[in-house]
This record gives C-alpha cells, sequence and structure tokens, in this order.
C-alpha cells in the first residue's frame, strides 16, 4: 500500500501526543489515531510498525522537544538562574503534554539506539549547567540525579493531583529548587 498523500511521519506524531495530551496515553491505539486521522489503520504501517514503534518515536518526539527547551532556558544564564529556568521549563513541559510525558517514561531506554542519544541530550544540557558549580566530577552527578528527582517527582506528584492543598505550585516549585540549590552551595564549601 502506498503512502497516503500528506499523512506522514509528524503528522502522526503531532496527533498521537494530542490524543495522549488530551485523553492519556492508553488512549492512544492504531485504530484511534487512524480515526482521528481519517485514515485506514493499514496506512499507518507505512510510517510505523505497531504501536510500540509508534510510542518509541513519540518518546523521541517529546524528548527531542523537552531538549531543545531546555536548551533554551539555559541559554544566557548561570548557576541559580539557570538551574530555576530549567526548572520551571522541565515542570512547564509536563503540565503541557503529560501525554508525551508518560511515553517518554515508558519507552525503554534500551528500545533504540536514537532514543537513548536523544535521552542523553536532556542530561547533558543538565549536566552542563550544574558543571559551574565546580562540585568535582562525582558529587556534580549526583547534583545532576537530585534535581532531575525533584523536577520529575514535582511533575509527577502535580500531574497526578497530588498536590491538594490551596497553595501556588509554582512557589512550592520555587521553594523546592531554592533548598535544592541552598544544599549544592552547602556541597562546594
Amino acid at each position: 500500500m502506498s503512502p497516503r498523500p500528506g499523512l506522514d511521519l509528524q503528522t502522526i506524531l503531532k496527533t498521537a501526543t494530542k490524543l495522549a495530551d488530551t485523553n492519556g496515553l492508553e488512549a492512544v491505539t492504531l485504530a484511534t489515531l487512524a480515526k482521528t486521522l481519517q485514515v485506514k489503520s493499514p496506512s499507518l504501517y507505512n510510517h510505523v510498525k505497531g504501536l510500540q514503534v509508534l510510542k518509541i518515536e513519540m518518546a523521541k518526539y517529546g524528548y527531542r522537544q523537552l531538549n531543545d527547551q531546555l536548551a533554551e532556558a539555559a541559554i544566557g544564564r548561570s548557576q541559580d538562574a539557570a538551574v530555576h529556568h530549567l526548572g520551571k521549563t522541565y515542570v512547564s513541559f509536563v503540565r503541557s503534554h503529560p501525554g508525551l510525558y508518560e511515553a517518554m517514561l515508558r519507552a525503554p531506554r534500551a528500545a533504540d539506539e536514537e532514543l537513548e542519544a536523544i535521552q542523553s541530550r536532556s542530561i547533558q544540557i543538565v549536566l552542563q549547567v550544574m558543571n559551574e558549580y565546580k562540585l568535582g566530577e562525582e558529587e556534580t552527578l549526583h547534583a545532576v540525579r537530585g534535581l532531575r528527582s525533584i523536577l520529575h517527582g514535582f511533575a509527577s506528584l502535580e500531574q497526578n493531583g497530588e498536590f491538594g492543598l490551596p497553595l501556588k505550585l509554582d512557589i512550592s516549585l520555587e521553594l523546592a529548587l531554592n533548598a535544592y540549590l541552598a544544599g549544592i552551595k552547602a556541597l562546594n564549601i
């Protein structure tokens, strides 16, 4: 079967992302995607070889977007300002793309070499920012893990509606990042 004109991987990924962000990742099936795109399911196989491959492609798509946004957040900023912008950018990305974020987290790292490289770029961006604190190689890696844990934890708790108190979430995020940065500075005495 020849590909339908106008249907390409980017269009499929944008549509799958919209479905996931609106209805959750489980709502993304080849049948639902085909119906939304107004094509027959077999038409999708010209671009993706099944649902599992589609979800890996979604993860790549999501990490590329996140990487671009993180890199932009870090440009022209250093240390605390860069960490705050990275944190806000990360959480904002998850708020905007909850279903896509879920696809990113579910994709097995070893499933695809390209995906692994794209995922590693996120870590490299954070690592570059954290290197400015001159903590030493091992301590910097621990600091990167810590920041990633805070951001993922915060974003995931928020995404699952776990912050029930009537407090502003952005203030909670800022305070968490400030506490993290105070700890980083204590390491570098």
